[in-house]
């Protein structure tokens, strides 16, 4: 299968780039610079040259493509709004190109977007309405019209080796704070999954997805946040706090809405209809190895 992969330098990206290119499929990657396209090559992958933000460039890469999965999104969220609609017009312009042909589109949303914060949340829940990101909404709009679409919604942390999401930040702000710190009690959980993991359940919903349905890429249901500190802090050897919602805003920046949420979700429903497992490390056992503090371990002095 020709599958045209947005995002296809990405941390998730290349994941499903190099998932997809080792069973046979044949990838065509959206490449916006030199540096992009030479990392696609360098994989075995053909390059399309493009952006988010270039309507044609996506147009055409998804019309002469048999199935597309879109994984990227530009991660301003210092100007969440605008990134969030960029996403959804090249959902709306891939979902066109694809129109009444029965291709594939495969959209990427989060599992911490669904409507009941602090219940388990399941495939079957609906995203929450009040959020600017609408990937999801998008996706389906499209199925009704016809289009092939379906959703992976993924955890707040999709970790691995050469992560730069939420947890690297997290390990950035202990080191400069000189503490690791969680919001209150830190019971509240994040779900979590190995972007190979994740990589597998994208190749799995190309080739088996049902049109308008979401699936889960969590492996981990809910880690409470307090244990991620902890990890954090044992690894840099710095103290354990807790801050108060108000203090949460100072000491966090922009994380700080999210490290606060309480969003376990189930990946059940997904296991049972793909066959999906995952068996890479969970999200603790993933912070005690040493690559996610490389580039930390000498910016904080040694405490005991």
């Amino acid at each position: 299968m020709r599958v045209f992969v947005t995002g296809a330098t990405g941390f998730i990206g290349t994941a499903v780039v190099r998932e997809l290119i080792d069973v046979g499929h044949q990838v065509r990657g959206l490449a916006r610079s030199d540096a992009a396209a030479k990392s696609l090559v360098a994989a075995g992958a053909d390059v399309h040259r493009g952006s988010l933000e270039d309507l044609e460039s996506l147009r055409s890469g998804a019309a002469a493509a048999d199935a597309v999965i879109h994984t990227a999104f530009i991660h301003d969220f210092s100007n969440y709004g605008p990134a969030a609609e960029a996403d959804r017009r090249a959902i709306d312009t891939l979902g066109g190109a694809l129109a009444g042909s029965d291709r594939p589109l495969i959209v990427t949303s989060g599992a911490l977007l669904v409507q009941r914060q602090g219940a388990l949340a399941t495939e079957e829940d609906a995203p929450a309405p009040n959020f600017p990101r609408k990937s999801e909404e998008a996706a389906l709009a499209l199925a009704a019209r016809g289009v092939r679409a379906s959703v992976v919604r993924l955890p707040p942390s999709v970790h691995g080796r050469g992560d730069h999401g939420f947890v690297p930040r997290l390990i950035g702000i202990a080191a400069e704070k000189g503490v690791s710190a969680y919001v209150g009690e830190g019971l509240n959980r994040w779900p979590a999954v190995h972007r190979h993991d994740a990589a597998h359940l994208y190749r799995l919903v190309l080739e088996k997805a049902t049109a308008g349905a979401s699936y889960h890429g969590v492996a981990d249901e809910g880690v409470p946040t307090r244990e991620i500190a902890e990890a954090i802090g044992r690894e840099l050897r710095v103290p354990l706090v807790s801050k108060s919602r108000e203090e949460a805003a100072d000491h966090f920046g922009w994380i700080a809405p999210f490290f606060g949420v309480d969003g376990p979700a189930s990946s059940a429903l997904t296991q049972e209809r793909l066959g999906w497992r995952p068996v890479q490390p969970g999200l603790i056992a993933d912070l005690n190895a040493e690559h996610y503090f490389e580039h930390t371990a000498n910016a904080v002095p040694l405490r005991g």
